[in-house]
């Protein structure tokens, strides 16, 4: 393996389920010639604007996130467009999450992830390869 390479997608005007899927390919490592299931090969991924990720069908109003409280019976929903409105980058965040392999590699394969709200991003010195959905 010659290290990690860092890639950048822009979710502007991309589809949330699209994109996650895209994501979640680079971040296993699917899109590497060495890949192997059982090793974490994957890269660095940077997902700018998304603020702008779109949904498709009647998702902007009927999506919702589900966070359980610590009493029974007591759970806190939260609909799609307030989501977006206090943290984008949690609708992306969790969306990978969700598309990532239920296993002992996910939690680092998700710190490998940044996402960023707007166009700007940190990462300017990694030299991250632009890539399209």
């Amino acid at each position: 393996m010659n290290g990690r390479k860092w890639y950048k997608l822009s979710a502007e005007g991309a589809v949330l389920g699209r994109l996650a899927a895209r994501a979640a390919l680079i971040l296993t490592g699917k899109n590497r010639v060495d890949y192997t299931p059982h090793e974490d090969k994957g890269d660095f991924l940077i997902i700018t604007d998304a603020s702008k990720v779109r949904v498709s069908g009647n998702k902007q109003t009927q999506k919702t996130y589900f966070r359980p409280s610590r009493y029974p019976g007591n759970s806190k929903t939260i609909e799609y467009e307030r989501m977006m409105k206090n943290d984008p980058c949690h609708i992306i965040t969790h969306a990978v999450k969700g598309m990532l392999p239920k296993n002992r590699l996910a939690a680092k394969r998700m710190k490998r992830l940044k996402v960023y709200p707007g166009s700007e991003h940190p990462n300017q010195a990694q030299q991250p390869v632009e890539l399209e959905i």
